[in-house]
């Protein structure tokens, strides 16, 4: 057993750089800004330009997997530039195919190669901070994908705003710039990344004890053995149907509230630049402040979970955020709705925010990035369900693609708020779970 020492990294400095590391990746979440722009320069529909998004974050779910399971192998700061520098790459693949206007080569560029590169780089500062602060899980995990909620905020009130107005809204030249931005960011924040020495532990914390038979589990379980188990598929499930409400919102929350605020408008007046140009700020303004809320709420919702317990947590994010999509159906008033929205991406990054401590306590730390990185597919499969629900309705229910989208949103966080009283049922004991050879090193709470 080690404790901190001077000769160690300072953790503080470490989460820091995971949260920054987070920060740039989070940009992916202001999709919604250019779904528009790159709509009218190329005369895409929703769902086409919608699905560079969608792809992205569907190959952000696999390659948290892989990068999860090859984490021991390659090491955090490897495996951590390598996403940024990806990431990055796939701006710059994106501008060309915005340059020649070719969607397959957008997918291959923003969805594709970006894509794996937020997964690399995504699950390599949560599963790294996390062994380094064992007296703080929940805490600071959710400190760190707080970044990631905040890089909409970043992009859709500075960056892009900036870059458009340089550019004259050149969206070639915008996503170029961007691309150089990444690199910058990325690179050394993904430097500091290390792992903590073996048998690490803070100064002033004592570790719970483990009985030698919870202990000789944990030690012989394997990863596909907690992977197949059916606890796992649960919070899969429960992870999943939390992440397809969110991510609705996250890629066409812009144009949803332009469409809200079209409808008291002169239709006229829709045809003028200025209100154009207006209305593209109202969105932006939205993207920005619900992605405060969203990073914000990885943050409330992790520490929460501490004091509440994991299950009872996902209750509370999936329960609430029920009745706020029904309350949607009833809304018209442009700021309810966006005071609404922002609640929905507290609690969307609120999933984000509690399910890496949750992993831990169910399935230990040793195996804790392995976990994680397959519980993210989640993300990858919301983020092509969820986008493309909206898309969908958007093309082919103009008129009625709102109601449509808040109903579908209602029914899916229903399937998840049952599953989540499954969690937490007493023939779902410790015991089954280990008749299946899957441990529970901490029991749920």
């Amino acid at each position: 057993m080690r404790t901190e020492s001077q000769n160690m990294p300072n953790r503080w400095l470490i989460a820091s750089m995971g949260t920054l590391l987070q920060l740039a990746l989070g940009t992916v979440y202001a999709w919604s800004f250019f779904q528009q722009p790159i709509m009218a320069a190329n005369n895409w529909t929703n769902s086409q330009a919608a699905w560079a998004f969608s792809l992205a974050i569907f190959f952000l779910g696999l390659a948290a997997a892989w990068g999860g399971v090859n984490l021991p192998k390659y090491g955090p700061r490897r495996l951590a530039m390598t996403g940024g520098t990806l990431f990055s790459l796939g701006y710059f693949v994106a501008a060309y195919a915005l340059y020649i206007k070719s969607l397959t080569l957008l997918y291959i560029g923003y969805g594709f190669i970006g894509g794996i590169g937020l997964g690399l780089g995504y699950v390599t500062p949560v599963a790294t901070a996390a062994k380094w602060f064992p007296d703080k899980k929940g805490f600071i995990t959710g400190m760190v994908v707080m970044g990631f909620g905040f890089g909409a905020l970043i992009m859709a009130k500075i960056l892009a705003p900036l870059f458009m107005s340089i550019t004259g809204g050149n969206l070639v030249m915008v996503f170029s710039y961007v691309g150089a931005v990444m690199l910058i960011i990325t690179l050394p924040a993904g430097y500091y990344l290390v792992n903590p020495p073996p048998g690490f532990v803070p100064k002033g914390y004592t570790p719970p004890a483990v009985s030698a038979g919870a202990q000789a589990s944990q030690d012989t379980i394997t990863a596909k053995q907690c992977v197949f188990s059916g606890k796992f598929l649960m919070m899969w499930t429960v992870f999943f149907f939390n992440i397809i409400a969110g991510i609705m919102f996250i890629g066409f929350q812009s144009p949803l509230l332009q469409d809200l605020l079209k409808k008291t408008m002169d239709p006229a007046t829709l045809s003028n630049p200025q209100v154009v140009a207006g209305l593209a700020a109202a969105g932006a303004t939205l993207i920005a402040t619900s992605s405060i809320f969203n990073g914000l709420g990885r943050f409330f919702w992790g520490g929460l979970s501490d004091k509440i317990g994991r299950v009872q947590t996902f209750r509370l994010i999936l329960g609430t955020q029920l009745v706020v999509f029904l309350a949607l159906l009833f809304v018209d008033n442009p700021i309810i709705f966006g005071v609404l929205v922002c609640y929905i991406l507290l609690c969307y990054g609120g999933g984000f925010g509690s399910m890496p401590s949750f992993v831990l306590d169910v399935f230990g730390q040793k195996l804790m990035p392995v976990v994680y990185g397959a519980i993210l597919t989640a993300w990858g499969c919301g983020g092509i369900v969820g986008p493309q629900i909206v898309a969908f309705l958007k093309d082919n229910f103009e008129s009625q693609a709102t109601q449509y989208t808040f109903i579908s949103a209602s029914v899916i966080l229903l399937l998840g708020l049952l599953i989540t009283f499954a969690l937490n049922d007493k023939r779902f004991t410790p015991k089954e779970e280990i008749s299946k050879s899957v441990s529970e090193p901490a029991s749920i709470k």
